[in-house]
């Protein structure tokens, strides 16, 4: 402001002049507002709300009384000093949004202390420190805003540095540097190796699809840590990759309903990124994780070759699928097996949905076909390769059949 400086009276009595004289008092007023209102502050220990947090009210309230005083806002020093003091929450963990609030509760809390006093021609002089008030709060909440955020932004950059050097060393079967990283390892990691469809809005007319497939990612990421409860080392692009989830005992202790619970994890996952999500998994000790990461993607390939649905797959979920997708005389020879049907998609179509549904109504319900028709064709596969879709001891040999043709194509 520029001019005469004004004088801001309450009850009488220069502001400024007021709030100082009741500083002590003031703050302990606010300390135990915020404490009664904001329940992470109660958390906070009794020696740092008695001294940091005390310091930075005061500091606060000191800002303001100058601004009272020369009508003029806070200088950059001021500024900086409420930053780092933002900076400081940061490292606690106190959310910014409760960060911010202090402020605004902060200045509620003197300022209702005052207001009782004020005279009916003190009422101008009311109205023009409400709006100082709110000068002040636009000056500083920025750059509380800002500290807090670089603050942040700093420790998710080094955490992000020393789990992607934790990830790395793993995958390169690097345990000892792994160690070196100073992140705790855990007693065994569930690898896994994930896959994912594309969203809708990947292919949406008129959206980005990058942009799209990043949403898609940070959603999955989200979830991901909800769901894990604790530090997820992961590389993964809008198409999948690798991820590496913490348990709490050894693999060989691991039951089936830590399986079953990894399998909703993998569902609830794909169903906040809203894209479907196939994962091949491996339990390992930190010391097995390059390995455990080669068979989870041979795992995950497979399923995916062998058209399984989205979900969670172990080895023992596709072994005979896997065993028959390495190379050997006995894979081509099975693969043979239905080398008459070479060019009759309906035949391979209509054997596959067979061995799927188990029966000739739910095939023919699957295809959209009369039964009879499924009746004729099964004939024609039996008439061209020897083996009986509708014989029971024939049925595990057609299915082999279908598993190395498909790992060979």
């Amino acid at each position: 402001m520029t001019g005469d400086k004004r004088v801001f009276t309450v009850g009488g009595r220069p502001l400024h002049e007021r709030l100082a004289e009741q500083l002590p008092r003031h703050t302990e007023s606010v300390l135990a507002e915020l404490t009664r209102r904001i329940p992470a502050y109660r958390l906070l220990p009794g020696e740092q709300l008695a001294g940091d947090i005390t310091r930075i009210i005061q500091h606060t309230l000191k800002s303001f009384i100058g601004v009272l005083r020369t009508q003029r806002l806070p200088e950059q020093g001021e500024v900086d000093h409420l930053r780092e003091s933002a900076a400081r929450r940061a490292e606690e963990g106190i959310p910014i949004d409760i960060v911010l609030t202090a402020y605004h509760v902060g200045f509620q809390v003197v300022w209702e202390s005052v207001t009782p006093e004020v005279r009916p021609d003190e009422v101008a002089d009311v109205l023009a420190v409400n709006s100082l008030i709110l000068r002040y709060l636009e000056r500083v909440t920025p750059a509380v805003g800002a500290g807090y955020l670089d603050e942040r932004q700093t420790m998710s950059d080094d955490e992000h540095s020393a789990r992607y050097t934790l990830l790395s060393a793993l995958l390169d079967g690097a345990p000892a540097d792994a160690e070196r990283t100073g992140l705790p390892l855990p007693p065994c990691y569930l690898v896994l190796a994930v896959a994912m469809a594309e969203h809708p809005d990947e292919q949406r007319e008129g959206v980005d699809p990058t942009v799209a497939g990043r949403r898609k990612l940070r959603r999955l990421r989200v979830e991901l840590e909800r769901q894990t409860g604790g530090p997820v080392l992961a590389s993964l692009t809008p198409r999948g990759g690798i991820a590496l989830l913490p348990a709490e005992g050894p693999p060989e202790e691991l039951g089936g309903r830590d399986w079953e619970r990894l399998a909703r994890t993998v569902t609830d996952v794909g169903r906040a990124a809203g894209a479907r999500v196939t994962a091949g998994a491996v339990a390992a000790a930190p010391h097995g994780v390059a390995a455990a990461a080669a068979t989870a993607r041979e795992v995950l390939d497979v399923a995916l070759d062998f058209g399984r649905p989205p979900g969670l797959y172990r080895l023992d979920d596709v072994l005979l699928e896997y065993q028959l997708s390495r190379p050997s005389v006995a894979r081509d020879r099975l693969a043979a097996l239905l080398g008459p049907l070479d060019g009759n998609e309906e035949l391979l179509q209509t054997l596959t949905a067979y061995l799927r549904h188990g029966g000739r109504r739910p095939t023919a319900a699957a295809l959209h076909i009369h039964p009879n028709t499924v009746d004729y064709r099964l004939r024609r596969i039996t008439e061209l390769t020897g083996a009986d879709p509708t014989r029971v001891t024939d049925v595990a040999l057609l299915r082999a059949a279908l598993a190395a043709r498909a790992s060979s194509e």
